[in-house]
């Protein structure tokens, strides 16, 4: 047989930060073109290059340049360190990005070109196209991006996931979609291929983690928008300055009015703003959720509405056997017994459902010898197995009654009631039967993924309203939605019905979040403000989002709205201390430059610092330090309260605006006592 010529083995390394790595980059973005998004950046940059240039004359001049020369490096530190944390912030996606990277294969499909004779041809898998079907055994490496159209196998998704366990994948339900590059443990699957070659999830996948396509959200450029008017505010402060030293005899020299506008302006926020942005999609892989926009990882802070689509999303998406119910004055074993047997040659998802729960409550079979399956038909409605003399069968309850020569009337009563809660229910019965006697009944229902009650609780608390979306009728999305605990449901739903209430929602001025993993999702999908689509579902679903859980549960939601509310909170209280450590920075600095020329300015002058140029040079070396210091906390971000705006906003002015009062006047005072310690100035 044919094989790939490597296979995964082991979970994709989580690589550390190469600090290495984003010293070079933090130098390759002093590019001004890399600086032109960054406009308080650039501007320091421009400062940093003049002060060189100042430097450097008064060098040749043979004059003393200590002073200037000192600037001028701690401007090119403070540009340097804003490009180091933006560099921090994308290595980690680099890094995710490598790993993935050393996850491909080369690999031989084994592609299917005569079904009926096992007629097999090996392909590279540069060659495979949309349409091939494929047959993937023990050990190969699934070729490319596919969906199951037969079989059953346990497979390593380490090189999505980043999990070594290994999963099941089945043909049917919403285990059906299959990743090239992940690997096939035991059994085999025949997969249809999907994707174009050269474009796979896993393709996709590095190119977004990489951060290649990233843009700036909407929330960023009005960010960056304030930032620039405080920039031309700080500007023409200090232009001002000019007149008010001509007219108080103090000769301001233009490196020094430069310096002190670069400590003026918010280069604290400006240093830090695409770190905070990289950092928010990247807390979001390390859930395994893989954002394509960080607009939508804004966007999933402030949703309002979360849509969900029923099967396989909030339930597992193949109706599993819950319980088989013995008619009167059978026991339980005997009925379960019947029920494993008729369905020991059933491979449909519900077939392999009643043998779980069989062996659930310790009753086992084999296979007997010479058996013959009875196939389910849409003439019969009923499948089961022939063996040694006896009969198993299962089906529809009219069905099967109708083979058993019986009506209604002749059903004991608490069958009849069986069969009555279970349809209540939104369940499906089975009649089981066993040498032409009626033996019990099979409940059939869409199972609740777990947790998931709880975690719409919490999203309830955030303030976010769900609504489940299913084909179903009424009486089965009452009965799913009930367990479940989402606030609402829309019934025998089509594509059109989400789009329009997805419309209807935004156009009441709502954020919509909605997950999805069927075709008949994407339309929805590709509408909402955050689209979040299951790993395991249609290509085309994966393809509508903005985001794909890999992990395939519908609770990610949570973690996708805190991280969205964290990096929101976080950019909020990085700006409110930029901005009150500017304003610090100008009260601390202006008494000490002026305090000689203008006593009357010494009652301001409270940090009683050493001269005008150690208030100078303090205040650089401290804007440059600052963003050092700040980078852990934007990598990490805010840490997420579910607490009301009022308390929030409250609590970010007194931790994060009085600190950044507080701060420049310790840290320059702390840089003075030290400067003049070794003298430097």
């Amino acid at each position: 047989m044919l094989s790939s010529s490597h296979a995964l083995s082991h979970a994709v390394p989580k690589h550390p930060l190469n600090f290495s790595r984003a010293a070079l980059d933090a130098f390759r973005k002093l590019d001004p073109r890399a600086l032109t998004g960054n406009p308080v950046i650039l501007t320091t940059e421009i400062v940093a290059f003049l002060s060189t240039v100042s430097a450097v004359a008064a060098i040749s001049a043979g004059t003393s340049a200590v002073f200037i020369l000192q600037i001028a490096l701690w401007l090119w530190a403070t540009v340097l360190f804003a490009n180091f944390a933006e560099a921090v912030a994308e290595g980690r996606g680099k890094a995710q990005a490598d790993a993935l990277r050393a996850t491909r294969v080369t690999t031989i499909a084994k592609v299917i070109v005569d079904e009926a004779k096992g007629f097999i041809v090996p392909l590279p898998v540069n060659e495979l196209l949309p349409g091939a079907i494929v047959l993937v055994e023990a050990g190969d490496v699934i070729p490319a991006d596919g969906e199951i159209i037969e079989g059953v196998a346990s497979v390593n998704e380490a090189a999505i996931t980043g999990e070594s366990a290994p999963v099941i994948r089945e043909s049917g339900g919403d285990r059906s979609a299959v990743t090239g590059g992940t690997t096939v443990i035991s059994d085999w699957i025949k997969v249809r291929i999907t994707s174009q070659p050269g474009s796979t999830f896993l393709d996709r996948m590095i190119a977004m983690v990489e951060g290649a396509d990233r843009r700036k959200t909407p929330n960023e450029i009005a960010l960056a928008v304030l930032l620039a008017g405080l920039t031309l505010i700080f500007l023409i402060a200090v232009v001002s300055l000019v007149g008010l030293g001509h007219y108080s005899g103090v000769d301001l020299n233009p490196v020094v009015l430069g310096a002190l506008f670069v400590t003026l302006i918010p280069t604290t926020i400006g240093g830090l703003l695409s770190a905070v942005g990289i950092a928010g999609m990247d807390r979001l892989l390390k859930v395994n959720v893989l954002a394509t926009s960080g607009r939508a990882v804004e966007a999933a802070g402030d949703i309002d509405t979360l849509l969900l689509d029923k099967t396989g999303t909030i339930t597992f998406g193949n109706r599993m056997a819950t319980e088989v119910i013995p008619t009167p004055g059978l026991r339980a074993e005997v009925a379960m017994r019947a029920a494993l047997m008729a369905s020991l040659a059933d491979e449909t998802p519900e077939g392999r459902s009643i043998i779980t729960l069989a062996g659930q409550q310790g009753v086992t079979a084999e296979m007997p010898v010479g058996a013959k399956a009875i196939a389910f038909s849409a003439h019969t409605r009923q499948s089961g197995l022939e063996a040694e003399g006896q009969v198993w069968r299962k089906g529809a309850v009219d069905a099967v009654l109708k083979d058993l020569h019986l009506d209604e009337t002749m059903l004991p009563t608490a069958f009849r009631a069986s069969v009555e809660r279970i349809a209540r229910s939104g369940g499906t019965p089975l009649a089981v039967a066993e040498n032409g006697k009626l033996v019990g009944v099979i409940h059939l229902k869409d199972v609740v993924k777990p947790g998931v009650k709880e975690r719409f609780a919490d999203l309830r608390r955030m303030g976010v309203r769900t609504v489940m979306i299913t084909g179903d009728n009424p009486i089965t999305a009452a009965a799913i939605a009930s367990e479940s605990g989402v606030d609402d449901f829309l019934a025998e739903a089509t594509p059109e019905d989400k789009l329009r209430m997805i419309n209807a929602e935004q156009g009441k001025g709502r954020l919509v979040a909605m997950c999805g993993d069927g075709a008949n999702d994407a339309p929805a999908l590709a509408q909402a403000d955050v689209g979040v689509a299951m790993q395991t579902g249609a290509q085309a679903a994966r393809e509508a989002g903005n985001m794909v859980d890999l992990d395939s549960d519908p609770t990610k939601i949570i973690e996708i709205v805190e991280v969205g509310k964290q990096l929101l909170i976080t950019r909020g209280a990085l700006t409110t201390f930029s901005i009150a450590n500017d304003v610090a920075k100008y009260f601390a600095i202006i008494p000490a430059m002026f305090v000689v020329s203008l006593p009357a300015l010494g009652s301001l002058n409270i940090m009683g610092l050493a001269s005008p140029q150690s208030a100078i040079l303090s205040a650089v070396i401290f804007n440059a330090i600052i963003i050092v210091m700040l980078i852990p906390l934007a990598l990490r971000g805010v840490r997420y309260r579910a607490i009301g705006a009022g308390r929030l906003l409250a609590r970010n002015l007194l931790l994060y605006g009085a600190g950044g009062l507080v701060a420049p006047f310790i840290g320059i005072k702390t840089i003075d006592l030290i400067l003049s310690a070794i003298g430097f100035v």
